[in-house]
């Protein structure tokens, strides 16, 4: 189900998320929907952003794919941070703020099956992963 995006709500947004558990799994489903929405302009969503005070997100890779990451932790990050700036749609579209990523982060997360996975991610995909974990733990740019 497409769901409404939370915009400007300091009291939802900066909470920290609850873990998920498999009785959550339709919040996947209803974030992947509502993602579809805003592809073209958004490479993440977490799930506070639709209402829902839960560790789940989505994100695109580089090629383009969508994946969900459940109750993702990043583990390990590698190099010194960069600056950079980045928009959120729950901020407004044109709205860019300063925020510090690093390049390479190992992130700890389990899939819509709960099969625990650890991955390395890279760039760009570092990056998005970043910035929705930090949704997780009601961190606004």
């Amino acid at each position: 189900m497409i769901r409404k995006i939370v915009e400007n709500d300091r009291f939802l947004l900066s909470r920290i998320g609850v873990e998920a558990t498999k009785d959550d799994m339709y919040i996947v489903t209803d974030l992947k929907d509502t993602f579809e929405q805003y592809t073209l302009i958004c490479g993440g969503m977490a799930a506070n952003m639709i209402g829902e005070n839960k560790r789940i997100i989505i994100y695109k890779d580089d090629k383009g794919k969508v994946h969900e990451m459940v109750n993702p932790v990043i583990i390990k990050t590698f190099g010194q941070p960069y600056d950079t700036k980045e928009a959120c749609l729950s901020l407004g579209r044109d709205i860019y703020r300063p925020t510090k990523r690093y390049k390479k982060i190992k992130v700890e997360y389990y899939d819509c099956f709960f099969n625990k996975k650890i991955k390395t991610f890279e760039n760009l995909t570092a990056q998005i992963i970043q910035h929705e974990i930090d949704h997780c733990n009601g961190i606004i740019i």
